[in-house]
């Protein structure tokens, strides 16, 4: 097992924000990189953390990722708009996306905003909890290029298209869901070819569509869907929205961050926010909320342990990081503290 290092999320956020601007991208969209990639690495997210630095600095150096798009709206009905990102990064994508999203929600009750021609946008939870914050149920999605099979295929059928949905609950935690339509997210698999460890037999394939339990073998084969043909099937319908009805890319028409480090990957996105302020007020949400979590929490379990909402052990994680630093792994460690020499930022780790 790796040595871990906690390193202190202020110093990896003027990281990773010195580092961004070195290579092209202005500060203030640097900086909001990096507190996305930081807050992913907080709430224990990490395989859509702090871990994606180098391959998000490799595809901006690329030209991968345009650092100076000009984004417009192509499409406009009311409370339903399109996007073209122009090849912006995912993250400057989502946020002009569900910042619409929610302007629209204000007007009409509800916002939604479709992207294309996007990059990898992180981790999902980041636009839902945009909405979250101004008091609004926020959904987001993206379509991401095939790399999950069919139950018993041995070939990429579909993306593993994750989403996320957040409802304020003005308690100490919102309800915050952020899932992959594949039994794991690729990010898990990186993670375990970085610690050296063995993955579970239902989380991938190799590529002759055998069940395995190397996480490299996973990586380059194909990853198996959540709920067999269920899951599948949400996948589908993501990426039909996403891509197929916005004009934009889906299947094989995008292309993926890792293995494409030098071309857009041309995801798709959707972002939806919904107005509860207009169903009922905030004192009644909370206490209807209080009243749903606590009723889950009174139902016994085999543990002993209580059931918890999604958002919760996520907030507890970002609670505990913020006190004690963000823990990583020996070998990113490394990577981040020689990129710091190299491109001789202020800060080291």
């Amino acid at each position: 097992m790796s040595n871990t290092y906690s390193v202190p999320d202020k110093t990896l956020r003027t990281l990773i924000t010195e580092l961004y601007s070195k290579a092209g991208m202005p500060e203030s969209e640097a900086a909001y990189h990096a507190d996305g990639l930081v807050t992913a690495s907080l709430r224990g997210m990490d395989s859509h953390g702090v871990l994606r630095t180098s391959a998000y600095l490799s595809r901006i150096q690329n030209g991968a990722i345009n650092v100076h798009p000009h984004m417009r709206f192509v499409e406009a009905a009311q409370a339903l708009q399109v996007l073209d990102a122009d090849g912006a990064s995912g993250y400057t994508a989502g946020r002009t996306g569900m910042m619409r999203a929610i302007d629209l929600a204000r007007q009409n009750g509800l916002g939604m905003v479709l992207v294309r021609n996007s990059n990898h946008f992180g981790a999902a939870a980041l636009y839902a909890q945009m909405a979250v914050d101004q008091g609004m149920m926020g959904f987001s999605t993206t379509n991401v290029k095939p790399g999950v099979t069919a139950p018993g295929a041995s070939g990429n059928v579909v993306g593993n298209n994750p989403f996320a949905v957040g409802i304020p609950t003005y308690c100490d935690f919102p309800f915050m869901l952020d899932m992959a339509l594949s039994v794991v997210a690729g990010g898990k698999l990186k993670m375990a070819i970085a610690k050296g460890e063995k993955i579970p037999l239902d989380w991938a394939t190799d590529k002759d569509g055998i069940p395995t339990d190397d996480p490299q073998k996973g990586f380059d084969g194909y990853f198996l869907p959540v709920g067999g043909f269920k899951g599948l099937g949400m996948a589908y319908a993501i990426d039909i929205l996403c891509g197929v009805l916005t004009g934009g890319a889906f299947q094989n028409h995008i292309r993926n961050m890792f293995k494409d480090p030098t071309e857009p990957s041309r995801t798709c996105h959707m972002f939806l926010a919904v107005d509860v302020s207009r169903l009922m007020g905030e004192e009644e949400i909370r206490r209807r909320m209080t009243e749903y979590r606590d009723y889950i929490r009174s139902i016994p379990t085999v543990s002993g342990k209580p059931l918890v909402l999604p958002g919760e052990i996520e907030a507890a994680c970002m609670r505990e990081r913020l006190q004690n630093g963000i823990p990583l792994l020996e070998s990113l460690y490394a990577e981040l503290e020689s990129l710091a020499k190299q491109y001789q930022l202020s800060v080291r780790l």
